[in-house]
């Protein structure tokens, strides 16, 4: 995160963890996630450029994993910065990592996954306000 992450996410009284893995991607991300939340029953990552998520999408995601190891959403391919991980996932991210593969795809082999079809234009990223739809 950023100074301005942390400002805005303290604003909406979230807590804001900072990155184990600074300036290595998304993968180290999502370890970090799970680091920090080793007892929760899922951790759900989502890209910070995604406003048009619903709810409806989040609680489709949130009851799909199961006992899967993550649930995705999934487009015209997988997303995996829109998942549900299960904490023991954490293994397997660890190991690739470790390993020096930073793509979060690679983790995805050999995992129990469950998909979760999504609207594209749900996922489509939006860096800047001219990126919304009008």
């Amino acid at each position: 995160y950023n100074r301005s992450t942390k400002a805005v996410g303290e604003a909406l009284g979230l807590e804001v963890v900072a990155d184990e893995h600074p300036g290595e991607g998304p993968l180290g991300g999502v370890i970090t996630a799970l680091h920090r939340f080793p007892a929760a029953n899922g951790v759900m990552d989502v890209a910070c450029d995604l406003p048009l998520l619903t709810a409806a999408t989040v609680s489709a995601l949130l009851g799909a994993r199961g006992d899967a190891d993550v649930a995705l959403a999934k487009t015209d391919r997988l997303q995996p910065l829109c998942a549900v991980w299960s904490p023991r996932a954490v293994v397997r991210l660890q190991t690739v990592f470790d390993s020096g593969e930073r793509r979060l795809q690679a983790a995805l082999e050999g995992m129990e996954t469950r998909r979760v079809g999504v609207d594209h234009q749900e996922l489509a990223n939006h860096n800047t306000p001219g990126d919304l739809p009008q």
